[in-house]
């Protein structure tokens, strides 16, 4: 990897008060980690607006964290795969019109469409998992960046994969866009370290996610943990004790 690599602190625990007052904005929220992501910023104090292309499936993480007694989320219905940048630009315009500020984005969403080599992997699914992986989150971030250069200490958080096996025959569209997405964390950083506005990448370990039992069919997914500790650590990123790891991938993989 080119990013510096970081650890999460072993003293680092999520407060109720860790993100008080963020407006914290969750792409693929209903996925694993995007539903664990936006629980998790909601328990440490944010205002969490939680996006995906299925208007139900937002409506029923939005009932379940009412439900477990989390302040209510803000739903706001977003395709990646096929929003434009007026969309993304009426989002940010929301965003400011509502709250008048933006302290941090999450980039949950992804787009796998199982192991398959080159020779047979179809052009439309290359473009679909570029598009939504790589292309989508800079676009909504782009867009974005006006709002949150504003707030006072804002965080871009993009997630990566193992590079170890990204790099492997069959990862494909989703191997090249993982790439291609550290890429955009070093280049946002370069542009940004000046200003309010960190760019984060987030390098999770094994866990239990609908995308992990599409790429490894033949393991028994329950028994790898649930999101919750890469969401504490997405909370870690966005809070202003994440400073000191801007720029960087923060690795959650064991050190074993």
């Amino acid at each position: 990897m080119a990013l510096p690599l970081v650890r999460l602190p072993q003293s680092w625990t999520s407060t109720a008060d860790a993100l008080a007052g963020r407006v914290i904005l969750v792409t693929g929220a209903y996925g694993g980690l995007g539903a664990a992501v936006a629980r998790a910023a909601a328990r440490a104090g944010a205002t969490v607006v939680i996006t995906g292309r299925r208007k139900r499936q937002l409506e029923q993480l939005y009932d379940a964290m009412l439900s477990e007694g989390l302040s209510e989320p803000v739903i706001h219905p977003l395709d990646m795969e096929v929003a434009t940048p007026r969309d993304y630009e009426a989002l940010a315009d929301g965003l400011e019109r509502d709250f008048g500020r933006l302290d941090g984005i999450v980039h949950a969403a992804a787009s796998f469409n199982g192991l398959t080599p080159l020779a047979v992997h179809k052009p439309d699914d290359w473009l679909r998992a570029m598009h939504v992986n790589v292309s989508a989150p800079f676009a909504l971030t782009q867009a974005c960046m006006p709002l949150l250069t504003l707030s006072e200490d804002s965080a871009v958080v993009l997630v990566l994969d193992d590079p170890a096996l990204m790099q492997r025959a069959h990862w494909g569209a989703y191997g090249v866009s993982k790439a291609a997405l550290e890429r955009l964390v070093e280049i946002l950083h370069q542009e940004t370290e000046q200003t309010p506005l960190r760019a984060h990448a987030l390098l999770p370990a094994p866990m239990r996610t609908t995308l992990r039992r599409a790429a490894y069919f033949g393991e028994d997914t329950t028994l790898q943990p649930l999101p919750d500790a890469t969401a504490s650590a997405a909370v870690y990123l966005l809070s202003a004790q994440g400073t000191v790891a801007r720029g960087a991938a923060l690795d959650l993989r064991s050190q074993a």
